[in-house]
């Protein structure tokens, strides 16, 4: 797996300032999730779903994160119809956050640095255009600094191949089927969870230690 280089990556980093409902497309930028609390949205693809979800839910500002399917053509699209690669949607995850906890720039952090943003349409042994790294961006200051530190990244040479992650306009989005949500918590001694996604939870941890929720998972 290409790594990336953690003292380039911070100095990239500082250079800018910083209907949940199965067949229905979601499109929200903001949320009101409580009383006097404006949240707003990102969507992520990571490579598989399970993944993305594990990982964002432990940072600290992130109030809610769904998994499904997004970027397609397809309507009401089933994850076999995913899996075949012919609908042309990405797993991914819509993250609702708290700006005033987490700020984009800092989730576009934790994008880079726990997946593998220069392998095409993989994600190790998870191959396929569903499994492509994919930023949705929901407006066009998403876009700007999505592009802005993807060229960054890639000129600095953080990582040791070039950044071939797709920046896409967000058209739509489908929750996955109910038992993909919570899917890592929920089998935590599934094979999958055990070799792939803690290792990755396990790095995450202690990269991000100071952002994590302070409840949830023990911290490394």
């Amino acid at each position: 797996m290409t790594m990336f280089n953690s003292s380039i990556f911070l100095g990239v980093l500082l250079f800018v300032s910083c209907a949940e409902h199965k067949g229905q497309t979601m499109d929200i930028t903001t949320e009101k999730l409580k009383s006097n609390t404006i949240y707003d949205t990102a969507t992520f693809g990571t490579g598989c779903f399970w993944c993305t979800e594990a990982i964002f839910q432990r940072l600290n500002g992130v109030v809610k994160v769904t998994s499904g399917y997004g970027g397609g053509e397809i309507l009401n699209p089933t994850y076999e119809e995913v899996c075949s690669g012919t609908t042309g949607h990405a797993e991914c995850c819509q993250i609702i956050y708290d700006p005033e906890v987490v700020s984009f720039d800092e989730l576009l952090e934790v994008f880079w640095k726990t997946h593998d943003p220069t392998t095409l349409n993989r994600q190790g042994n998870d191959v396929g255009t569903q499994y492509r790294s994919v930023i949705f961006y929901h407006t066009a200051d998403q876009k700007e600094k999505a592009e802005h530190y993807k060229k960054e990244l890639d000129s600095s040479g953080a990582f040791n191949n070039p950044i071939v992650t797709a920046i896409e306009p967000y058209k739509n989005f489908y929750s996955a089927e109910a038992y993909h949500q919570e899917y890592y918590n929920s089998n935590p001694g599934q094979m999958y969870c055990r070799f792939v996604i803690l290792p990755k939870v396990e790095k995450f941890e202690k990269v991000f230690k100071d952002k994590l929720k302070r409840t949830g998972i023990t911290q490394k």
